[in-house]
């Protein structure tokens, strides 16, 4: 199985102060990879240093938090974005109303669901409206297949 994680499940796993680290780790223990969009590594990084301005995290823990995540991005799948997944991005951001870079993970998303099949894709966030689009794009690529 993938596991797909957009930036709120990805941060879970780094930030102790963030509720839901261990539930994302055990949906990991049971993935053969974990997936995210590459936009996921500017948004992880720009969410550390925004705790480490307001002082959320110590000058040290936040070295030792970016240090972990620069070690471990190599081991994600990255999806790249194209100009054909901005565009289904877009698409997607009118019809589930999301936000911009919400659009992005989810377009990323159903590529890996079409590339492999997508009863083999799960998704991850902590974001509820991004995980109802998730699931009705789900639901739509398997009346496609």
């Amino acid at each position: 199985m993938i596991v797909y994680l957009d930036s709120s499940s990805l941060l879970k796993l780094y930030l102790a102060d963030e509720a839901g680290g261990d539930e994302v780790r055990q949906v990991l223990a049971m993935a053969d990879t974990a997936a995210t969009s590459s936009v996921a590594y500017t948004e992880a990084r720009s969410a550390f240093a925004r705790r480490r301005r307001e002082r959320k995290l110590s000058h040290e823990l936040f070295r030792v938090i970016r240090s972990e995540f620069d070690a471990d991005w190599p081991h994600y799948f990255a999806v790249e974005p194209t100009a054909g997944l901005f565009n289904e991005a877009g698409e997607l951001a009118e019809k589930y109303r999301l936000r911009a870079l919400d659009a992005i993970h989810l377009a990323s998303f159903v590529a890996v669901a079409r590339a492999i099949g997508s009863p083999e894709v799960e998704f991850s966030s902590f974001d509820s409206r991004l995980n109802r689009a998730a699931a009705s794009a789900m639901r739509s690529l398997k009346r496609v297949r």
